[in-house]
C-alpha cells in the first residue's frame, strides 16, 4: 500500500504545480490581449482576410472579371429585384461583387502585408546598424531620415509613381521604398533611447555580445514601439495602395483592387449604390480592425512589461 500512496501524492502535488505555474511573457500578453473583445473582432477579421487573401480562388463562387450579361447592375440578393445567385449583387458590367471583393483582398490587404513585412526586416536591420554607428555619418543619416520621414508616404509614393510609371507593381515598389526610411528612423531612434539606460550599461559591462545585447537585452524592450510602427505602416500601406488605384496610378482596371473598384463605380453610384458602398465598407473595416488590434496589441504588451 506504501507505493500507492506515495504515487497518489506525487500526482496530486504535480497537478497543484501544474495549476499554480505562471504564464510565460507571451501567454500573458495573450492574455491581456483577449481580454479585450473589440479587438478579438479585429483579429478575427484580419485573419478572415488573410484566409481569403490566400484562397481566394477556390472560395470565390466566381472569377473576379467573369461577366453575365443577364445580369446587369443587380441589387444584394435580400432586394426584391435580387439573385440568389450573387449574394452582393453585380456591377454594371455583370460581374459578381463578392467575387471581385475576395479576389480584391489579395491586393488590398495581401500585397500590402507582404510589402511591410519585406519593409520591417529591411528597415529595422538597418536601424540597428545605424544605431550602434557613431561619427558624421551616422549623424547626417538621422537628419536626413527626419527630413523624409516629415514628407506624407502617400505623397512620396505619387512622386515615385509618377517618376517609375503607373500600375501594381510599380506602385508596390513605391510603397515599399517609402516604408523602408520609416521603419529605419523609429528603430534607430528606439535603440539609442535604450542605449543610456541602466539595464544596457550593466549587461555591457557583464561582457555580453553585440548581438546578444540587441536581440536580448534591447529588443524585448522596444517591441512595443515597433508593433505601433508595424501596424500604422500596414494602415497607410492598405490606404495608400487605395488611393493610388483609386487615381489611376495603381492597379488598373479590370483588376479587382478595392481602390480601383471605387473609381470604376463612380458613374454608376447613383443608379447602383452598392457598387461604390461595397469596396468603401471593406477597406473602412479593414483599416479600422488594423488600428484596433494594433493598439490593443500595444496596450497588452505595455502591461505586461509594467507586471514583470
Amino acid at each position: 500500500m506504501l507505493p500507492k500512496r506515495l504515487n497518489l501524492k506525487r500526482t496530486r502535488a504535480s497537478e497543484l504545480y501544474y495549476e499554480e505555474r505562471n504564464p510565460s511573457p507571451l501567454e500573458l500578453v495573450w492574455l491581456n490581449f483577449r481580454a479585450n473583445p473589440l479587438a478579438m473582432a479585429g483579429f478575427y477579421f484580419l485573419g478572415f482576410l488573410g484566409f481569403i487573401s490566400l484562397f481566394a480562388p477556390w472560395v470565390a463562387p466566381f472569377g473576379a472579371n467573369e461577366q453575365f450579361t443577364e445580369a446587369l447592375s443587380l441589387p444584394p440578393a435580400w432586394s426584391d429585384d435580387g439573385d440568389l445567385r450573387f449574394l452582393l449583387g453585380t456591377d454594371m458590367l455583370g460581374r459578381d461583387m463578392l467575387s471581385r471583393l475576395l479576389h480584391g483582398a489579395q491586393l488590398t490587404f495581401g500585397v500590402p502585408l507582404l510589402v511591410v513585412l519585406i519593409s520591417a526586416v529591411i528597415g529595422i536591420g538597418l536601424g540597428v546598424a545605424a544605431a550602434v554607428s557613431v561619427g558624421v555619418k551616422s549623424s547626417s543619416l538621422k537628419h536626413f531620415l527626419d527630413v523624409l520621414f516629415s514628407i506624407p508616404s502617400l505623397l512620396l509614393a505619387l512622386i515615385i509613381v509618377a517618376i517609375i510609371g503607373p500600375g501594381l507593381l510599380n506602385a508596390v515598389i513605391a510603397i515599399g521604398l517609402v516604408m523602408i526610411p520609416q521603419f529605419l528612423h523609429i528603430t534607430r531612434n528606439a535603440v539609442v533611447d535604450e542605449l543610456p539606460k541602466d539595464y544596457v550599461v550593466a549587461s555591457k559591462l557583464n561582457g555580453v555580445s553585440t548581438l546578444y545585447l540587441l536581440s536580448a537585452v534591447i529588443f524585448p524592450n522596444i517591441v512595443s514601439v515597433l508593433v505601433v510602427s508595424f501596424t500604422l505602416a500596414l494602415s497607410a500601406a492598405i490606404l495608400d495602395i487605395a488611393a493610388l488605384g483609386f487615381l489611376g496610378l495603381g492597379a488598373q482596371a479590370p483588376a479587382p483592387e478595392w481602390g480601383a473598384m471605387l473609381a470604376q463605380s463612380l458613374e454608376v453610384s447613383y443608379n447602383s449604390p452598392w457598387v461604390m458602398a461595397l469596396p468603401g465598407l471593406a477597406l473602412f473595416l479593414t483599416l479600422m480592425s488594423v488600428n484596433i488590434v494594433g493598439e490593443a496589441l500595444r496596450s497588452a504588451l505595455q502591461q505586461q512589461r509594467e507586471t514583470t
